[in-house]
């Protein structure tokens, strides 16, 4: 089909390009055998008149022209999709449906796990690929390229979003490290050896080195670990201290000997709200309205923060926490769909 001279069917070839970077890896993803993807390229740069295209070894090096083209060819694709080519209706229990979501392991530990657990009951053939914090998940969610990203709401860009749940930071130690069995006082909490966490995929910063940096403060690392789940068992016999959710150190110290404490002033900054945010093309896609309900739910359904700030303050005399308790308008802020800001 052609519009004003242009073959539609040469902008899925001219997006998968733009996506791959390889010819090879172009081709495979869209069932096109090489000699025709070769006489689609020569159409494409006949048509805008431009390379669009430089090889560097193996990999595709876009032009100034094609780096211009690709939001336009792939939004333009992606509006096709969602609203003419999706069905108007999502059935879960007939769905093969691949999520493609972008979250840390805190986040699959604490929250996601019961996700995937109630999806397994109702949707059993829907599948998940659970991706890692990348540099620039805000173009990845404007490309489509993922469904959700799900992440602390300070530092999510302007596509829509809804609050799950809150969480807070708090320190984390060996259990028979005594270093933490008296309050800590900020000037040692800088001078202890560190384990913290640096994802591997992005220089995106966790909440506390966030924190830190905007206020010029530098502490002692001694060790980085790639995922939260690794830093309980490095704390291990160490007299070190890590920084962490409160959600995600309670859930370890169901099975690991640690001491959960008290960040001291000026740490720690406010309870922070984990939140989640989909492509604003998804707004209305039936299966994105339906895992966005559940995890809603779900969120509902953990316990508020300051009923396990007090529990932990019950199990241990020595753990205080003052948390103002959460408002109705609070509460409803955190359920509810959020516009882009």
């Amino acid at each position: 089909m052609r519009f004003k001279g242009l073959d539609l069917n040469l902008l899925v070839v001219l997006d998968a390009l733009m996506r791959e970077r390889k010819v090879t890896a172009a081709a495979r993803s869209i069932n096109l055998s090489q000699p025709a993807m070769s006489a689609a390229v020569a159409r494409l740069r006949a048509y805008f008149n431009d390379e669009l295209f430089t090889m560097n070894g193996r990999e595709l090096i876009l032009t100034p022209r094609a780096d211009g083209l690709a939001p336009a060819v792939r939004d333009a694709l992606l509006h096709i999709q969602l609203s003419i080519i999706s069905p108007d209706a999502f059935n879960p229990a007939q769905s093969d449906r691949l999520f493609r979501i972008m979250l840390s392991d805190y986040i699959t530990l604490v929250f996601f796990r019961k996700i995937v657990e109630r999806a397994a009951r109702e949707a059993p053939a829907v599948r998940f690929e659970c991706l890692p914090i990348c540099d620039d998940p805000e173009e990845l969610l404007r490309r489509g390229d993922v469904d959700f990203l799900i992440m602390p709401e300070v530092f999510m860009s302007k596509h829509p979003r809804a609050a799950l749940f809150e969480d807070k930071l708090v320190g984390v130690g060996c259990g028979t490290n005594k270093q933490l069995s008296e309050p800590l006082t900020f000037e040692r909490y800088l001078c202890m050896g560190h384990v913290v966490l640096k994802f591997r995929h992005t220089r995106q910063p966790t909440m506390e080195e966030w924190y830190l940096l905007e206020h010029g403060f530098e502490r002692r690392i001694e060790v980085v670990v790639q995922g939260f789940s690794l830093i309980p068992p490095v704390l291990s016999g160490t007299s070190r201290i890590g920084t962490m959710p409160l959600r995600l150190a309670q859930h370890f110290a169901k099975t690991t000997p640690l001491r959960i404490v008290q960040l001291p002033p000026p740490l720690p900054p406010p309870a922070f709200t984990e939140a989640v945010q989909w492509p604003e093309l998804h707004n209305s896609d039936p299966a994105s309205m339906w895992m966005r309900e559940m995890m809603l739910q779900e969120a509902s359904r953990l316990a508020p923060l300051p009923e396990i700030i007090e529990r932990l303050g019950h199990a241990d005399p020595t753990f205080r926490f003052l948390v103002p308790t959460a408002t109705s308008k609070s509460r409803a802020k955190s359920r509810k769909m959020l516009s882009p800001t």
